[in-house]
């Protein structure tokens, strides 16, 4: 099976090339610049490929893949700029038209919990979806597109929307590397929200498995949860990493206001994820 990834050089991209390295798979990366990608071995293609301007019959120079997972998407992590469907949205969606008209029999993407917008409690993936920021907003438009899109030119699609992830390699202004830098720098405390709020937190490992056997099986389902399916609060889980650590630290708690593009209590339902995959 030969499987080609876009944002290959990403947080959760390098983790899926970890977890796609069996004897069956031929995995061909697509990066803006192959010298992120240095050291992967031979084992992987490396094709820089600029999503915006791929040049002519993309599909080709992936290799025609029996599947694509695409998990690139810029202008992260402000959620609120335009930019997400001022200018990426069209940009991702002319690519992977032009990838799926071209012959790509199957396609798995990667969406966002934000689709979800302020709703509360477990969130399943067949509830509407309500966006309230922009970038919530253009994925769950780029799945209506990509649905559409299907009705007239057959292609397996599956879109797996993500929650919070945390590991190594994650950008430095979230939770878990503001924390990892503030004990780095000597801190005593660490300032933080109220930490009472509910979010489902997924290891990259784990989120990374979950894509890569999406992809091996590249089935045509409706929209996935990638997630724990456990809300922990946020204090909870800043308290959980500092004893895990060993860190000397403390929460110094309520010294940011809540977020306001968030319900306080929000997390995941993933049993039609597991439901799809079976055992690991």
């Amino acid at each position: 099976m030969k499987i080609a990834v876009t944002g290959a050089s990403g947080f959760i991209g390098r983790q899926v090339l970890r977890q796609l390295a069996r004897p069956e798979v031929e995995v061909i990366a697509a990066t803006r610049s192959a010298l992120k990608l240095e050291g992967l071995g031979r084992d992987v293609q490396i094709v820089e490929l600029d999503l915006a301007a791929p040049g002519s019959d993309p599909f080709q120079r992936l290799g025609r893949p029996d599947v694509l997972l695409h998990l690139a998407w810029d202008g992260l992590p402000n959620y609120q700029s335009l930019r997400h469907f001022e200018v990426e949205l069209p940009a991702q969606y002319r690519f992977l038209k032009g990838m799926v008209e071209a012959g790509l029999p199957a396609l798995v993407v990667t969406g966002t919990c934000f689709e979800y917008g302020l709703q509360s409690g477990p969130l399943d993936p067949s509830r509407e979806t309500r966006p309230n920021n922009p970038y919530g907003f253009a994925k769950d438009t780029l799945r209506r597109q990509l649905e559409f899109l299907k009705a007239g030119t057959p292609f397996n699609l599956v879109w797996a929307r993500m929650f919070y992830l945390f590991g190594e390699g994650q950008s430095s202004g979230s939770l878990f590397p503001l924390l990892k830098a503030a004990v780095a720098s000597g801190e005593r405390v660490f300032n933080m929200s109220g930490g009472e709020q509910l979010r489902d937190y997924l290891p990259v490992e784990r989120a990374a498995l979950d894509l890569a056997r999406l992809a091996l099986k590249h089935p045509d389902a409706e929209p996935v949860n990638v997630c724990s399916g456990t809300p922990v609060s946020v204090r909870r889980l800043v308290e959980q990493w500092i004893n895990e650590n060993h860190w000397d630290i403390t929460p110094n708690l309520g010294h940011y206001p809540y977020p306001d593009h968030e319900p306080m209590a929000f997390w995941g339902d993933r049993r039609s994820l597991d439901a799809l995959l079976g055992p690991p």
